[in-house]
């Protein structure tokens, strides 16, 4: 199994409305969620951990894990509200303000975290609730907890304007590179983890060094690269698609890189250390196939298996 720990909340996406005017349609995402639907809809045995609310919203995160076939079985529910993200697109591309505070999900704490089976093979984390405390703690210490007994991949999906203090943001993120096995970057996370004139490439073997054996980098319509402690390298062409949104593009992109690379065998930190060109070329491909279906429709709507035939 693969375990996502991380947000689950309610995209408020813009949409015309039938007046003629603009609205907001409550969509279920969150970068971790969506990850999670995204294994669940590409047939991997998946589970989310997080905290939710038992209100309407979360009512309808609860059903949409288990339409996409995610186990709820470590879900952390309470009377407190759900994350509301309300979305503006421009060109396509997708802008974010927050609703968090005092939520069911920034409300998780140390006390809430799950003795794992044997049968978790790999955690997940990422998105904002690696941004503020409590909750953001708590996932760094589940990682820390965690580290000698499963793979772990992080996407620190960096969202610096949500920071109530950017040194500990900074700081906590460094605790768990030290502990992460593979790190998925965008080229703007790079450049604000690693500031300065470096390349990309410089930067990315600095990331390396803290802890992580691969580091898997994203350049929109420039792709996608893959670099490993061992000296392997792989790249890949983005899939040509009309894009109608971004929404989800990345945290899908996770989503068939963890599929592919369990399918591969390679879901693991002995096997991932001896990991081939070709088997990095295999995930960024099947990765770059999945998100570019999610960035063909609407807000966050990840493929089923079926749909990549």
């Amino acid at each position: 199994m693969i375990l996502c720990a991380g947000e689950a909340l309610i995209d408020m996406i813009p949409e015309p409305t039938v007046s003629g005017g603009s609205g907001y349609v409550p969509y279920a995402g969150g970068a971790v969620f969506n990850t999670a639907i995204g294994l669940g809809r590409l047939g991997a045995d998946v589970a989310l951990f997080t905290g939710i609310s038992t209100d309407g919203f979360g009512q309808l995160l609860e059903q949409a894990l288990t339409d996409s076939r995610v186990s709820t079985d470590f879900l952390v529910h309470s009377d407190r509200l759900t994350t509301l993200a309300v979305v503006q697109l421009k060109n396509g591309h997708a802008t974010y303000s927050f609703y968090d505070d005092n939520s069911a999900g920034q409300s998780l704490c140390s006390s809430d975290l799950p003795q794992l089976p044997d049968s978790v093979q790999a955690l997940y984390f990422g998105g904002i609730s690696l941004v503020n405390g409590p909750a953001a703690d708590t996932y760094a210490e589940f990682a820390t907890q965690e580290e000698t007994r499963r793979l772990i991949m992080l996407d620190p999906n960096i969202r610096p304007g949500l920071a109530e203090d950017e040194a500990i943001y900074r700081n906590r993120l460094d605790r768990m590179l030290t502990v992460t096995d593979i790190v998925k970057l965008s080229d703007e996370d790079l450049d604000w983890l690693v500031p300065g004139p470096a390349s990309h490439a410089e930067k990315i073997q600095a990331m390396i060094a803290k802890g992580p054996m691969l580091a898997l980098l994203t350049k929109g319509a420039e792709g996608a690269e893959a670099f490993h402690r061992n000296g392997s390298t792989a790249s890949v062409a983005s899939e040509k698609v009309e894009v109608v949104d971004t929404v989800g593009a990345g945290d899908t992109f996770n989503a068939g890189a963890l599929a592919k690379m369990q399918s591969l065998g390679i879901l693991s930190r002995d096997a991932l250390s001896d990991a081939t060109e070709d088997q990095l070329s295999d995930v960024l491909a099947h990765a770059a196939k999945v998100a570019a279906v999610t960035v063909s429709r609407a807000g966050a709507n990840p493929p089923w298996s079926d749909e990549l035939n």
